[in-house]
């Protein structure tokens, strides 16, 4: 089976829906002639030509309010946003627009769109490229929101999220594109080609949205992440030698509470990890959920591991990110608990 980057994994999704599907369109600032920042769209332009894959004027709000039209009248815009920083011009029309428009016409229109964007910390971006916006899209009702954390189910995501009827928030954490990342930024990275999550069949597969998935089984707790951290999670838990049962969430919205109830039901404990600030981030409601459904299994509280209330600092750029330190204390500190 051949390995690919995150990126090309990405691109390999669009190129397979592209030539299945003529309604499909790809386009953002860059993304036609150059690739893209981080060419993800590298060659779509030659291959489909200008009208299918093209380059947007800098307007974010543009760039969406056409792909709600796109999307109204029958295509299936597959758009990307520069950086998830830069997402925000587009706010008003993705949450008063995009995520309206079935409810709004009692089903006579839909949004059929992806918007693509580079998500997360660990590459000095500082504090305009290296934000973490997931819980503004898990707010709002009518949107998914996806976050992949390896190049085989990226392909498959992004499948199911250009073939899925409503609007996808599909955030890419951008430290994952060439290798995982365990958060020890001192140590050379593991290629994607030498991990087996690198392994992407060639043509058409989805991963469903909405299903969450096991990375490691555990028994002594349990740890919900997505993106990035699910290999700090794993490095932590190598590190500190706890039994920890590692949920990859996959996607935010559906969510898979099924999974996460499940296994915390047999740890009894809980440690929520993810890079965006803490304070309304998305652990929060994951912690929530977590003391409704499992209260009489839990045998510590609930503890988040997470960002700090703050820009994200380019000098402090690892005290900031939550490393395999920081989670590994956070897993002994439940244990005790």
């Amino acid at each position: 089976m051949p390995r690919k980057t995150m990126i090309e994994a990405i691109r390999d999704a669009m190129d397979v829906m592209m030539e299945r599907d003529d309604n499909v369109v790809v386009f953002g600032e860059d993304v036609g002639f150059f690739g893209g920042v981080f060419r993800c769209t590298h060659g779509l332009q030659a291959k489909y030509g200008k009208t299918r894959c093209f380059d947007a004027p800098i307007s974010e709000g543009g760039i969406v309010g056409a792909a709600i039209g796109m999307a109204a009248y029958g295509l299936k815009p597959c758009v990307e946003i520069q950086f998830a920083d830069y997402v925000y011009p587009a706010y008003d029309q993705i949450v008063s627009e995009a995520a309206r428009l079935r409810y709004r016409s009692n089903g006579g229109f839909t949004a059929p769109l992806v918007i693509r964007m580079p998500a997360g910390g660990g590459i000095f971006g500082g504090q305009t490229h290296s934000q973490s916006p997931e819980a503004l899209f898990t707010h709002v009702s009518g949107l998914k929101v996806v976050v992949p954390s390896n190049p085989h189910d990226a392909k498959g995501l992004l499948i199911a999220s250009i073939e899925d009827p409503d609007p996808v928030i599909f955030l890419e954490p951008k430290r994952l594109y060439n290798g995982p990342f365990d958060g020890h930024h001192d140590r050379p990275v593991t290629p994607w080609s030498k991990h087996e999550l690198g392994e992407v069949p060639d043509g058409h597969y989805t991963v469903p949205l909405g299903k969450a998935i096991k990375r490691r089984e555990g028994k002594q707790l349990t740890v919900l992440a997505y993106g990035t951290m699910v290999y700090v999670a794993e490095a932590a838990a190598e590190e500190t030698g706890i039994d920890a049962e590692i949920v990859d969430l996959r996607t935010l919205l559906p969510l898979d509470l099924e999974t996460i109830v499940e296994s915390v039901t047999k740890t009894g404990r809980c440690v929520i990890v993810h890079e965006a600030t803490l304070t309304s981030g998305f652990g929060a409601e994951l912690a929530a959920l977590v003391q409704q459904h499992c209260f009489y299994n839990l045998e510590a509280p609930v503890a988040r591991v997470t960002g700090w209330d703050t820009p994200y600092p380019h000098a402090q750029e690892w005290d900031y990110f939550p490393g395999p330190a920081r989670v590994g204390r956070a897993f002994l500190e439940t244990l005790e608990g």
